[in-house]
């Protein structure tokens, strides 16, 4: 890495976490780029080097650490499929809480009423869930976790509604609805029955 592409990093990390600061103290609707940029101690211009729009903070701050999650899933052990997945879906909903209630706000509010276009809807954490969790049940059918008549698209947009549920719950409460617990009734009530048929005969219980 040149110098000049290390000096591009670090700017764009301080945006972010500049930003992530102040979208947590004050919520994003109520920020406006030139208050990141002032904080951050950078020129309004530099801003658009990296970000097209204010929106798009809230999407990268999180792409390295959900990247890390499905990483973390593939290292997992357990050859208990629905474990595997109960361990991916906990450590989910912790990043959520450990990002605080006003980014997950921001994220509930780009699926309820997008900003995003359809050059940069990649931008979109729904998406950017949805897709991981495909990538991962698709691997364990290729493992053989699960039989090839999985459907796939339907229990990864399934669960993805329901985990979005409980972080809008978690939203509207306030922050009195305790996502983990609920995260974790999830995946013994409806995680395991709904993954049970697709199960290889030798691991259902």
């Amino acid at each position: 890495m040149t110098n000049r592409e290390r000096a591009a990093l670090e700017t764009k990390e301080k945006l972010l976490k500049t930003g992530l600061k102040l979208i947590k103290k004050y919520g994003l609707e109520n920020l406006t780029v030139e208050n990141i940029t002032a904080a951050a101690g950078v020129a309004k211009g530099t801003f658009y080097t990296y970000f097209d729009r204010k929106e798009d903070i809230v999407f990268e701050i999180c792409r390295d650490a959900y990247a890390d999650l499905e990483k973390n899933f593939y290292e997992d052990k357990s050859r208990d499929i629905v474990k595997k997945l109960t361990n991916y879906f906990d450590a989910f909903m912790r990043e959520i809480e450990r990002y605080d209630i006003n980014i997950c706000r921001e994220w509930i509010r780009d699926v309820i009423n997008p900003t995003t276009t359809p050059t940069n809807r990649d931008s979109q954490k729904w998406l950017f869930d949805t897709r991981t969790l495909i990538r991962i049940l698709q691997t364990a059918v290729k493992n053989g976790e699960l039989s090839k008549r999985t459907p796939i698209g339907a229990i990864a947009y399934i669960i993805m509604s329901e985990l979005y549920g409980m972080m809008t719950g978690w939203c509207m409460s306030d922050g009195a609805f305790e996502p983990l617990d609920w995260t974790a009734r999830f995946c013994e009530l409806q995680l395991k029955p709904m993954l049970e048929p697709y199960l290889p005969r030798t691991k259902k219980k």
